[in-house]
C-alpha cells in the first residue's frame, strides 16, 4: 500500500509537455536576448535534471535555427536540483559498526533498505547561456550543431 501511494504521488507531477513556460514558477521554456547572437535559455520542469537538460538544450537549438545561426556553444551552465528530485522509490545499502564505551562491546552489520521520498518529484531548471554563430561549428565540447540537436532530442518530444 505504501509503494502504491509513493507510486500516485509520483504520478500528480511529471515533466509538462515541451513549450513555453506559461506561468511565473510554470514548466517550460523561457528566453532573454542578451546580444544579437546571445541568449539566455531558462527550461523549468520538475522531475530528473537530465530530461529538463535536454529541453534547455533543445529550445537553444530552436533559437538558433530561427535566427538563422548553425551553431550555438554553451558560455555558461546553471542547474538548479537535487539528484533525488524524480521522487519514488530509491534502494540504499549502508555499512556501519560500533564499539561500546571504553571497548567493552561492538558490533557491524551491513544495512539493506528503501528511501522514499513522498513529496513526488521536485522542481529543477536549467539555464544556458549561449552564443550562436553561422558556418563550422567550433572544436569545443561546449559547441553543438543546431541541427544535430533538434534531430538528436527532437524525436524524444
Amino acid at each position: 500500500m505504501l509503494a502504491a501511494s509513493a507510486l500516485a504521488l509520483t504520478a500528480c507531477a511529471s515533466l509538462a509537455p515541451y513549450g513555453p513556460q506559461m506561468a511565473a514558477r510554470g514548466q517550460g521554456y523561457s528566453e532573454q536576448q542578451i546580444e544579437s547572437n546571445r541568449f539566455r535559455v531558462t527550461y523549468s520542469g520538475v522531475g530528473a535534471v537530465g530530461p529538463v537538460a535536454d529541453l534547455a538544450l533543445y529550445r537553444a537549438a530552436e533559437l538558433a535555427t530561427q535566427n538563422g545561426y548553425d551553431w550555438f556553444e554553451v558560455t555558461q551552465r546553471w542547474i538548479d536540483g537535487r539528484p533525488d528530485s524524480a521522487g519514488g522509490v530509491r534502494p540504499n545499502v549502508s555499512i556501519g559498526a560500533s564499539s561500546g564505551r571504553y571497548g567493552g562491546w561492538s558490533t557491524s552489520g551491513v544495512g539493506v533498505g528503501v528511501g522514499l521520498n513522498l513529496n513526488g518529484p521536485s522542481p529543477t531548471s536549467t539555464t544556458l547561456e549561449v552564443v550562436m554563430g553561422r558556418g563550422s561549428k567550433p572544436d569545443s565540447p561546449e559547441a553543438y550543431s543546431a541541427r544535430g540537436v533538434l534531430e538528436a532530442i527532437g524525436h524524444r518530444l
